[in-house]
């Protein structure tokens, strides 16, 4: 398909001032931030050099900058840096907007496309929409390990086998430090915001413009923190809470996503003659719970799978919030497990990972805070209490992960406290990242807004559109944040006015 972008909205063209035009624009070489040590010129003032992008990727240009592997000693070793970027009108432009997906260690490189897609042209128009593959991720420098799609995915669908999981955890981590064990001290969320400012850099950006979503808004709250006085127009959507960071982050979906049951069990149990899964709240319930324990006797074939009770709350937890999604899964389901014929097969909530976007994840969450257990003694604790606890998600949550076997980070934890002007979104029924985790990057972002849609549902709340939310307050208050840096004057709320679908915002990996 052609890269060029095809626009949506039609909100009517915003007239930019001489003054706005000359905040926005840099001059052709920008200074790094003062607010971390100097990097070496080579790296603020290289020349990006556009070419035509591979194939995969949806974008006018592609290109590749070098970075320091360590910034402590950057005349060191040089890491790649892929870029991806689709042009503003020259007539408009006014700078750049970098964008990420989340994840951590999603790729980006395709995001422009997406955006430029579903966003208002008011914003298409005036900023080069630039993607990329951070540190330790795809084109860039990646990150490899050597595991396998069976380690990678883990198995859900047995009893809890404590030696079996210690035993993989301490597999990955060991496998990951023989094939990446110079790389790995180094792929760290605080470095990949060093990276973001040597983009803004060297594209001539006097401020960096950023959309980030999911785990892309804690990248994008650290770099607030570490260069506070370049950062420009930041919009944070499906937002983390930076003091859950990271072990927290799982815990945390676990206590939200039995709201999000409860939730759903009325709206199911108010749609019984669709779904036959009980007239009360309680019958619902007791609907699921009884699908489990049915599975663990005889697991239940839904594709090529068959799934026990472990599988299915693997398979549907994360659904609930998302009501007629969980509804219509569950229906299927209970109709397998009664004609013992295979249903259709349910699809991964957080789909499918690489060997590289596994280490590089890896990478992340286990050196960015030093608050993983080194105990395999601790996890097992936690995994019966939370279980019992939060019954749908609390022993999967709590269990070991390689951050147990992980070498510790070489650098302090960031400490997200400033007053930056930033714009959060969040879905109110998120099912990953909730709306308490929105208002505790709120807290800690003392100078940002927030604006959740009521009622929405979804990873991912801008454009309105990618999730099917159809939520014109809340584009239109991201568009003349973007274009005319107005934020709006306090925290408000939108309400959605339409159906809703998963977004393609990048999920969270699992977390064992």
């Amino acid at each position: 398909m052609p890269a060029r972008r095809r626009h949506r909205g039609t909100a009517p063209a915003l007239v930019l001032t001489a003054g706005l035009l000359a905040a926005l624009t840099a001059p052709a070489h920008a200074e790094p931030s003062p607010a971390e040590p100097d990097v070496p010129a080579a790296y603020t003032q290289q020349k990006v050099v556009w070419k035509p992008c591979p194939d995969d990727v949806f974008a006018d240009t592609c290109a590749t900058i070098k970075v320091p592997l360590d910034y402590r000693a950057p005349g060191d070793r040089k890491i790649d840096l892929a870029l991806s970027r689709i042009a503003a009108d020259p007539k408009k432009r006014v700078g750049s907007l970098l964008l990420n997906p989340g994840g951590p260690a999603g790729s980006g490189l395709s995001m422009p496309a997406a955006l430029a897609f579903n966003a208002d042209a008011a914003v298409s128009d005036r900023y080069d929409l630039i993607g990329f593959d951070p540190r330790g991720v795809g084109a860039s420098t990646p990150v490899t390990c050597g595991t396998t799609a069976a380690e990678r995915k883990g198995n859900p669908n047995k009893a809890v086998d404590f030696a079996r999981d210690e035993k993989l955890a301490k597999t990955i981590a060991d496998k990951c430090r023989k094939r990446s064990g110079a790389l790995l001290p180094h792929i760290t969320t605080a470095n990949t915001a060093r990276d973001l400012d040597i983009v803004r850099a060297v594209l001539g950006d006097a401020k960096l413009n950023y959309l980030g979503y999911s785990y892309g808004t804690y990248l994008g709250a650290v770099y607030t923190q570490l260069f506070p006085k370049t950062a420009g127009r930041i919009v944070l959507d499906s937002a983390a809470d930076p003091a859950l960071m990271w072990r927290g982050t799982f815990q945390g979906m676990a206590k939200e996503a039995e709201r999000a049951f409860t939730r759903w069990t009325k709206w199911a149990a108010a749609r019984h003659s669709t779904y036959k899964l009980g007239d009360t709240a309680a019958k619902v319930t007791k609907t699921y719970r009884d699908l489990l324990a049915q599975a663990d006797r005889k697991p239940v074939p839904m594709g090529k799978e068959k799934l026990t009770g472990d599988g299915i709350r693997a398979k549907t937890t994360f659904s609930f919030a998302t009501v007629k999604t969980a509804s219509d899964q569950v229906s299927r389901l209970k109709k397998a497990a009664s004609s013992g014929k295979p249903g259709p097969a349910l699809p991964d909530f957080f789909g499918e990972s690489t060997d590289n976007m596994y280490g590089a994840y890896y990478s992340i969450v286990c050196q960015d805070t030093a608050n993983w257990p080194r105990d395999p003694k601790t996890y097992r604790k936690d995994v019966t209490a939370n279980k019992a606890t939060y019954p749908l998600y609390g022993d999967l949550s709590s269990a070991i992960t390689p951050c147990a076997y992980w070498d510790k980070g070489r650098e302090p934890e960031v400490k997200i406290n400033n007053k930056v002007k930033v714009l959060i979104t969040q879905n109110e029924w998120d099912p990953q990242t909730p709306l308490s985790s929105a208002r505790g990057l709120n807290r800690a972002l003392k100078g940002s807004v927030l604006v959740h849609v009521a009622g929405a549902e979804g990873h991912g709340a801008y454009p309105s559109a990618t999730a099917n939310n159809a939520t014109p307050c809340l584009d239109q208050k991201v568009t003349e944040y973007l274009v005319k840096g107005k934020l709006p004057a306090q925290n408000t709320a939108c309400k959605r006015s339409g159906g809703t679908k998963p977004s393609t915002a990048v999920s969270f990996l699992p977390a064992g």
